[in-house]
Parts: structure tokens; C-alpha cells; sequence
């Protein structure tokens, strides 16, 4: 096999079909799409990507919000050769995907309900936002809102999930509602939704930062959100509010091995001391030394390099850029991000925040144009009501250099411009 890794760049191509009508697999492995030729990755150091036909991509992105301290660093690449020399596998306590470490909170915030003395069992219903995504799995994806990823399995969710509306003070806000007053709405709303589910019969509330009533856990899936991505260690602690779960995950090992952790306060670890004494939950390769010793190396560098605060104030200039340069675009509807973490949503008009027709593919289409100019941004969808909307999203390594993010929001301003521009919608168009 090539040495080289394979990215899939969204691209639809035709189907690799012969004229005798054989089918004539290009890869033995079953990619994300299925029509679409991946790129072939043969190196990678620091914010670049190096393609086996010589060009390379700035991963303006870290791939999908991983890659938190660059690729190729050696002092991680030592730890892990160090401890495969030493032993390279033992089960223990951590997760491989951001999806393991929610199936492990649902069942921790269950195991917690029937570990409360006394024991409170008809705790089983989970409250989450629309729109949300905490997984693919299926009781990951079952408190997940989002339907478009949601939609071929709907038979197979589980009925005790309730939803409540998203967070989402650029769309969902009413005309002269203050800040505040939208948040007590939603507050309200989650209080409405808990009392008509059974205040005694709902076991936890997923990501928001407004619970702590009725017995209700609250747990924060910070997987893309968190270790640092939005300036802070926790992106609650902006919030002054603290979860009694947490999901971690992408900057926890910054992409070197597949690694996702579960945390809890106190209180949560309390009930199973002094109930069972154990949780019960496990999987094969939970806690793999190899990924342990990655993901501990990863943290050492963020720390010893003060990438946080790094993050912090880069998000900054990222920010500001952005700001000036992309925000104003007349199908450009809303800029919003914190640290390093920033999503430009594009809008078909800018007053009625209408989003473009699914068909249009904005996203991806803006998402291709850049990647051929060599920068990576990552693309979304369902960004208004989980159907129909685009975005992308820019969240580059922690220790990006000012020179770099000028690169990257450049090429993308000048994507988005030249993207509208072939479907005949000019810039001068402000609508």
C-alpha cells in the first residue's frame, strides 16, 4: 500500500463505472463518498499539508477542529515510540471518538440516578437542543438534533429524548428581545420542557449552561469545543457555569491518536463510591497506553508553550479579520465564533436571513474553491434549521502564526467572492 493517507475532498466526480457496466473499486476501503477521488496527504508539519503531487494545503480548519498543535511534532512522535517500546496495550478508562465518550455519559448519568440513595430509577429521559450533533452513534445521535443526520435512522432512536429550541441568538432571537431576556426565554423553555416530561423522571440536560434545578445533571459535550479551542481550558468556564459531566475529545490529542475522555464533578463520582463502587461500562480499546501517552505529551506542549492563551489572542486578530473582511459581505448573513473556533454562515438575504436551496451547495462549493488554492476550511450544512443553511467553519492549530491566518482569510474572502460571482450574485448586490 502507498505510503500516503487519503482526505476526501467533497467533490462529486463520476462514478467509477466501465463501459461493460463493471464496477472497478478504486480503494478497498469505504470512504465517506463514494464518487469522490481523495486527496493523497504524504506529509504534514505544523499548519501544512503536503499533497503526493506536491502541493500543499493550509489546514485552516485542523482537519475537524483536531489537529490543536499542528501536525508532525516530534516530541510527540517520541513519546509514542517510547511507550510502544514499553507496552502498547492495557484496558483501562478513556474513549476513542467523541461518540464513545457521550454513549459513556448517557450511561454515567443513568448509572449516577440508580446510584442515589435512595435510588431514583424512573430517571431515563435526556433533554437536548435541536439542531445539536453530539455523535454518530446511536445514542450519541439519538439527543442529537440535527435532523439531516438523523434522518435515515429516525426509526431506530430512542423515544425517551425531548428537545428543546437551539441556542441560536443570530436566528432564533426576537426582533427587540434584549440578550438577556432571550436567554431567560430559553431557560424558561427548558424548565416548561423538564416539568412536562416529569421533573422526576429526567436524568440529564446535554450542552446547555443553564441547569442545576429539579435533580437535573447537567453535561457539556465540549468534544470540538473544548481544551482550549475557544481561549479558555473549558469553553464553559467563560460561561461561569461548571457541568457535572463533560466530553472531550479533538484537542485532547490533537489528531496523533484517536483518544476521547469523559470527566465528572464530585458529586456524580460521590453517588458511584458510595453506591456500587464501580461503573459499568467498557470497551476493547478504551484507555490505549499508545493514545494515553499522545494525548498527555499533546497537553504538555499546550501547557509549556501557553497555547491557550496563544489561542486566546490569535482568536483575537482571527476575529478582527474576519470581521473586516468577510462579515460584510451581502451573502455573508452571520460571523461568530470565540478563540480559534469561527463559523461564517452564508445567507441568500442578509435581512430575512433566508438560507440558499440545499441544492445550491454554497458550502462545499466555497469549501472546493479553497482547497484548489490550497487552504482547508471545513464545510457544514443544516445550519438553519437542520436541513437547509450553510456555513464553514475556520479553526486552525493553536500555534498558527498572524502570517498564516492572513493566508487563510484571504483565500477564503477571495473564495467566497469568486464562489458568488459563478452563480451571477455580485458582491454589489447588498441585500
Amino acid at each position: 500500500m502507498d505510503d500516503t493517507i487519503m482526505i476526501l475532498a467533497n467533490k462529486e466526480e463520476p462514478s467509477p463505472i466501465q463501459a461493460t457496466g463493471s464496477l472497478r473499486l478504486k480503494s478497498s476501503i469505504l470512504h465517506r463518498s463514494l464518487t469522490a477521488e481523495p486527496l493523497h496527504v504524504k506529509s504534514a508539519k505544523g499548519s501544512y499539508l503536503y499533497l503526493k503531487d506536491g502541493k500543499s494545503i493550509l489546514d485552516a480548519s485542523s482537519g475537524a477542529a483536531v489537529a490543536c498543535i499542528g501536525h508532525g511534532d516530534e516530541h510527540v512522535r517520541k513519546v509514542m515510540y517510547d511507550q510502544m517500546a514499553k507496552v502498547s496495550y492495557v484496558h483501562a478508562q478513556m474513549y476513542t471518538s467523541g461518540s464513545e465518550a457521550m454513549e459513556t455519559a448517557l450511561k454515567l448519568s443513568r448509572q449516577y440516578s440508580l446510584e442515589l440513595n435512595p435510588p431514583q430509577p424512573e430517571r431515563h429521559i435526556f433533554i437536548s437542543r435541536r439542531q445539536s450533533y453530539h455523535g454518530a452513534t446511536l445514542g450519541a445521535l439519538a439527543v442529537s438534533g440535527h435532523l439531516a443526520r438523523r434522518a435515515n435512522y429516525e426509526p431506530l432512536m430512542l423515544p425517551q429524548m425531548r428537545q428543546v429550541s437551539a441556542c441560536n441568538e443570530y436566528r432564533y432571537k426576537s426582533p427587540g428581545e434584549s440578550t438577556e431576556e432571550y436567554v431567560a426565554r430559553l431557560a424558561q423553555e427548558l424548565e416548561d420542557e423538564i416539568l412536562d416530561a416529569g421533573a422526576n423522571k429526567v436524568c440529564a440536560f446535554i450542552a446547555e449552561t443553564i441547569v442545576g434545578a429539579y435533580g437535573v445533571l447537567l453535561v457539556l459535550d465540549e468534544i470540538m469545543c473544548g481544551n482550549g479551542r475557544c481561549g479558555s481550558m473549558h469553553a464553559w468556564q467563560a460561561e461561569a457555569v461548571v457541568p457535572d459531566i463533560q466530553t472531550i475529545g479533538k484537542g485532547l490529542g490533537g489528531g496523533y491518536q484517536p483518544i476521547a475522555a469523559v470527566l465528572l464533578n464530585r458529586k456524580v463520582h460521590g453517588a458511584l463510591e458510595s453506591g456500587t463502587g464501580s461503573f459499568a461500562h467498557g470497551q476493547t480499546y478504551q484507555s490505549h497506553v499508545l493514545a494515553c501517552a499522545a494525548a498527555l505529551e499533546v497537553q504538555r506542549i499546550i501547557r509549556s508553550n501557553d497555547l491557550i492563551a496563544r489561542c486566546k489572542s490569535s482568536g483575537e486578530y482571527l476575529e478582527a479579520a474576519l470581521r473586516k473582511q468577510i462579515a460584510n459581505h451581502p451573502y455573508v448573513g452571520n460571523v461568530r465564533g470565540r478563540g480559534l473556533f469561527w463559523g461564517v454562515e452564508f445567507v441568500k438575504d442578509r435581512a430575512t436571513k433566508e438560507p440558499f436551496d440545499v441544492g445550491d451547495g454554497i458550502a462545499n462549493a466555497v469549501h472546493l474553491l479553497a482547497l484548489e488554492r490550497g487552504v482547508a476550511i471545513y464545510p457544514g450544512v443544516g445550519t438553519a434549521d437542520g436541513v437547509h443553511g450553510d456555513h464553514v467553519l475556520v479553526a486552525p492549530p493553536y500555534n498558527i502564526s498572524r502570517e498564516e491566518i492572513d493566508v487563510m482569510v484571504s483565500v477564503t474572502r477571495n473564495c467566497i467572492e469568486d464562489v458568488f460571482h459563478s452563480l451571477g450574485l455580485q458582491s454589489s448586490e447588498v441585500r
